[in-house]
């Protein structure tokens, strides 16, 4: 296609058949090669002048290499049987001819930013390039100043094919000198910097939500429906789920995600700590008693991550206490890689713990923590043993994986003799990232905690302690005394309850965590804010630069006292006591006709002044001046008048129009692709909101794909471009729920459509048209034009989402270009399933989360609130007896109005909560609505704490703390920014710089309604009358006739007096 040729015209990429190839990742790794080499050349590298890499052939088993790894680490995935020989000033490479076309895109880059020049040898089909090594060796041979030549290579791998061990042949037949370099490779790919640690956090999140939301709650169902599955079948269904990451609702494309070993699954007696190990075919053991242990390392993009976690079933208090050890130890080990430590001080912290708590499992403890992980699954170099001396740095990763191997449970083994249950072992392991200051749980999704490892099935004895003797072991072990019973830990009551406190409970615990990390982020992030990222308040034009005209000799205009209007310098001029006075439209806040009398009519103006809601007249010099407020003229001429109104209004539309066109952000200019008509990637007969004005709202258009942005066009002279630099958040939602298939496009910075301002654009299509049945004769299900309809209906639905999905295909292919790869665009789409009911822009709607937003793109006002953006998440009015609730998200710039849902029904409650805890948001709970106005501005306050700032929301705060926070009914007052969206309504006005006024017309209104209120004391005189002439309900009818007219008779009394029928409201 023309538009994806336009795109490659520069060197930075090669696409077809073969890879893609970064040459900004090649360059800095190129870069860091070098350097490392450099700097170590002595020690780990052996003084060699040649380094010699030879990648193994394809092969469909899982293996790690070094070779494979340092390519991958290179160009991004493995180049297959190739020989890379790297000198000082030049890089051979001996491959095949469509890894050669790769490669070459490369000379020109190298050459320029590290000084090398690329040399390629291409191998023939059916060559073992004998030749072309002959002339590989003769460049190193010649590129070295000495005449003993040293040459690094892996000599642990053995060669595969007939290449590579003719390139061994050569090396070990020559009289080269070689050396092994695995600990410089080991060493130089052992720190990772942000793209490779990014990688290894989605195959960790991964990892974690596959054992999260599929393994878990899959055991769990076979336990509790009592089926025989083997090992086997359940590392076949999780591996597929593991490739398949949109079944359990991970964003991550299936051709960038790959297994690290096969699934382990094990039970029943037989266990092995160990990533090669295999499940076997034994059926899944879950009797009392039974310990079940799960395993998988998931892949993205090359990187690897690893994850394992044990189940105890009905168990003993001894399997339960060795447990407990094991968790302890396992963050023992983790707490202790921080950078500058020893590699051992790892494992030494997981024995220690082991040794204090339970000195009798020592023996049985794993012989290392794990090892570090990232393009290899075990870097054996940074093996986390006892004796590693190496020294930790900030931006290693590894796998923490610490276990107990073949217990035996002596205290079951006298009961029953289960050799299914005697013998156990426990395994733990997670991901870790070292940091500056603690380390990062990247695995953390998944739980490993007491309460979520032991299940109880057998109500009988669940929760009973028992005396623990000592294990039964091959060395002898001192008995370990029997544990209090109050740090038994009480099983489950049935199926996988959250922890072993409520549910709640595990929420507040998870909150807390995440309040650490909100802490900690909002300390690094400081008060500088990135406004790229943040939607800002609308620049309106400043008052203070408004002027009409620069001296009183510019004024034109008739020396008659009337009032006149200056459409050229957009000025009203005022006769006030004998003298024309100038004001721009801009100051004026309404003006109208108010009243007819015999003279004429009068012509009331009100201006904007400062102190007023409306007024943007804040400026600190100008708060001492004495402004006008307003004015009234009588007119006897009341064409004159409305003439008058009419040209002040048209004025002050024209400059609104010109200001909100003015605080536009200027785009880059629309590059069209010059291609064909039918190779362009363009979508036809697609409806735009917000609607075009006139003719153009009539009629689809077509949204075109060029070089840069998009372009839709209705006609030739309604057109709306849409830069892809300026996209923010892009949405692809398919009709499952409602009847349109949409795109939609979230803007950094507003744009036009038509005559309005927007940050939103919607494209899309109707997949049926909504047509109400007007007979009467009710229809039957089995009707067989009901059913053909709905088959019409289903496959029109299915045709219009595929034409949808091909058209985000092919717009997801140009946004992979390197060119467009940092702007990190990418098609989001709801996640149904946690969507909920709620009330947005007074409007009930159907509001639904996706990866990185919470949207709503149905109805109008769309809500698009980006969660990266927000600092806390309250809910509203949460009590008993209540059936709704609000929610308000409260953003990092305290200056945004927050974002309000409201009436969200109360049994969603839960899934919100669980929602926002998988995003780690915090949240907090409140029983009224709170004046958010007031509370952030007193927040933004310079002299306020920064750290505590929210502590006012905790329920568990002090009395003084919520006594001084406003949070009755009658002070929350909603407003169309509280309750709007970020994407405006887009039918508002609300940026004009012009105000319409209302706000006096109601304030002044609301006055008038006081003076004649009723007062406490005078409703409970009224109501004290009505049950006096009501009487009780044994009264007969003739005593309450006689009240009523005893009452009428003392009203009559009051009227004749001249007593005020209602007491006057005390002010």
């Amino acid at each position: 296609m023309d538009i994806i040729e336009g795109l490659d015209r520069t060197r930075a990429s090669v696409i077809g058949s073969s890879p893609v190839v970064s040459p900004e990742k090649f360059i800095k790794c190129l870069k860091k090669f070098y350097r490392h080499w450099k700097d170590h050349e002595t020690d780990i590298w052996g003084s060699s002048c040649a380094i010699s890499v030879a990648t193994p052939p394809p092969s469909e088993d899982i293996r790690y290499q070094r070779s494979s790894a340092l390519s991958m680490w290179f160009f991004g995935h493995p180049f297959p049987e190739t020989i890379m020989v790297f000198l000082s000033r030049q890089i051979h490479f001996l491959c095949r001819q469509k890894d050669s076309d790769v490669l070459k895109s490369l000379k020109m880059d190298a050459s320029k930013a590290v000084g090398v020049d690329i040399m390629l040898h291409i191998l023939r089909k059916g060559d073992d390039g004998s030749a072309l090594m002959d002339e590989i060796i003769c460049a190193v041979c010649a590129h070295s100043e000495s005449n003993h030549v040293v040459v690094g290579h892996l000599a642990r791998e053995k060669p595969e094919g007939k290449v590579l061990e003719a390139w061994s042949g050569k090396l070990h037949g020559s009289r080269l000198k070689l050396f092994d370099v695995s600990s410089g490779i080991s060493e130089l790919l052992a720190v990772k910097d942000f793209t490779e640690i990014i990688y290894v956090k989605k195959a960790a999140y991964l990892a974690a939500s596959v054992m999260r939301k599929y393994v878990v709650p899959k055991v769990e169902k076979i336990i509790v429906d009592e089926r025989k599955v083997t090992h086997s079948k359940l590392m076949v269904l999780t591996e597929k789920i593991l490739l398949s990451p949109i079944n359990i609702d991970v964003k991550l494309k299936a051709e960038n995600v790959d297994i690290c070993y096969p699934p382990i699954f094990q039970s029943g007696g037989k266990y092995d700590l160990r990533p090669a190990a295999f499940s076997n075919d034994d059926v899944l053991y879950y009797d009392s008693g039974s310990v079940i242990i799960c395993a998988l390392g998931a892949k993205c993009s090359g990187y690897c991550s690893n994850v394992a976690r044990t189940f105890l079933i009905d168990c003993t208090a001894e399997k339960c206490y060795a447990y407990k050890v094991l968790r302890q130890a396992h963050d023992a080990a983790i707490a202790a890689l921080t950078p500058g430590s020893m590699v051992s001080s790892s494992y030494q912290a997981a024995v220690a713990v082991v040794r204090d708590k339970a000195p009798e499992l020592l023996p049985f403890l794993t012989k290392s923590a794990g090892a570090g992980i990232g393009i290899e699954f075990r870097e054996t170099w940074l093996s986390l043993t006892e004796k590693n001396d190496r020294t930790l740095k900030d931006g290693m990763i590894f796998n923490v994986s610490l276990g107990f191997q073949n217990l035996v449970d002596k205290t079951n083994s006298d009961k029953t003799n289960n050799d299914k249950t005697k013998e156990f072992s426990l395994w733990l392991a997670d991901t870790v990232l070292i940091c500056k200051k603690n380390p990062e749980v990247l695995t953390a999704f998944i739980s490993k905690a007491d309460g979520d490892a032991f299940y109880s099935f057998d109500e009988d004895n669940a929760g009973l302690p028992s005396m623990k003797p000592a294990l039964k072991a091959d060395v002898t072990v001192p008995v370990k005394p029997v544990p209090k019973p109050e740090l038994m830990l009480p099983l489950r009551e049935n199926l996988r309850s959250r922890s072993r406190t409520p549910k709640e409970d595990l929420r507040k615990q998870l909150q807390s965590e995440i309040l650490k990390n909100k802490t900690n982020e909002a300390a690094m992030r400081g008060d500088a804010a990135d406004h790229k990222l943040l939607e800002g308040h609308s620049n309106s034009r400043a008052m203070e630069e408004l002027v009409a005209y620069r001296s009183a000799g510019d004024m034109h205009g008739s020396n008659r006292l009337e009032i006149q209007v200056d459409k050229q310098n957009e000025a009203i001029l005022l006769p006030i006591y004998g003298i024309t006075v100038p004001f721009h439209v801009c100051t004026i806040k309404k003006v109208e006709i108010r009243g007819d009398c015999n003279r004429g009519v009068y012509v009331s103006i009100t201006f904007n002044v400062p102190g007023t809601t409306a007024s943007s007249l804040h400026a600190t010099h100008l708060q001492n001046l004495i402004f006008l407020k307003a004015a009234t003229f009588l007119s006897k001429d009341r064409s004159h008048a409305v003439e008058v109104i009419k040209s002040v209004k048209i004025l002050q539309k024209g400059v609104t129009e010109r200001a909100r066109r003015a605080s536009l952000v200027s785009q880059e200019r629309l590059q069209l692709c010059d291609g064909m008509r039918r190779d362009r990637i363009q979508f036809s007969y697609l409806w735009i909101r917000p609607l075009f004005a006139g003719r153009g709202r009539k009629f689809p258009g077509t949204l075109v794909a060029h070089v840069n942005g998009f372009q839709y066009s209705a006609s030739k002279s309604e057109k709306v471009d849409i830069m892809f630099n300026n996209i923010k958040h892009a949405f692809f939602q398919p009709a499952e729920r409602d009847m349109i298939t949409l795109l939609h496009f979230h803007l950094y910075d507003e744009i036009m459509v038509g005559n309005k301002k927007t940050r939103d654009a919607q494209f899309y299509n109707e997949v049926m048209d909504v047509v109400d049945a007007v007979g009467l004769k009710r229809r039957s299900a089995w009707d067989p034009d009901e059913i053909e309809e709905e088959q019409r209906e289903r496959a029109r639905r299915k045709e219009i989402n595929g034409h949808f999905e091909l058209f985000v295909k092919r717009v997801v292919s140009v946004w992979s270009q390197p060119r467009l790869n940092q702007l990190g665009l990418h098609f989001e789409s709801p996640s149904q399933k946690l969507g909920f009911n709620g009330v947005h822009g007074r409007t009930t709607c159907f509001i639904v989360p996706t990866p990185s937003c919470l949207v709503q793109l149905v109805e109008l006002p769309f809500l698009v609130t980006s969660l990266r953006e927000v600092e806390i998440v309250c809910l509203e009015r949460v009590s008993l007896g209540q059936k709704s609730f609000d929610m308000v998200f409260v953003f990092q710039d305290l200056k945004r109005d927050v974002v309000r849902i409201e009436v969200i029904p109360m049994t969603s409650i839960d899934k919100i909560k669980d929602w926002l805890n998988d995003i780690n948001m915090k949240y907090y709970e409140a029983k009224l609505n709170l004046n958010w106005r007031k509370v952030l501005k007193t927040l933004d306050h310079p002299d306020s704490d920064k750290n505590d700032r929210w502590e006012f929301l905790n329920p568990d705060a002090s009395d003084s703390d919520i006594e001084n926070t406003e949070t009755e009914d009658e002070k929350y007052e909603p407003s169309d920014s509280e309750s709007g969206s970020e994407s405006d309504d887009q039918d508002s006005d609300s940026e004009s710089v012009v105000d319409s006024g209302e706000d006096e017309v109601l304030l002044a209104g609301s006055n008038d309604d006081d003076d004649g209120a009723e007062s406490w004391d005078e409703m409970e005189r009224m109501a004290r009358d009505a049950d006096m002439e009501m009487g009780s309900e044994s009264d007969s009818e003739d005593e309450r006739r006689r009240r009523r007219e005893k009452a009428k008779r003392h009203l009559n009394l009051q009227h004749s007096l001249g007593l005020p029928h209602k007491r006057q409201r005390a002010n």
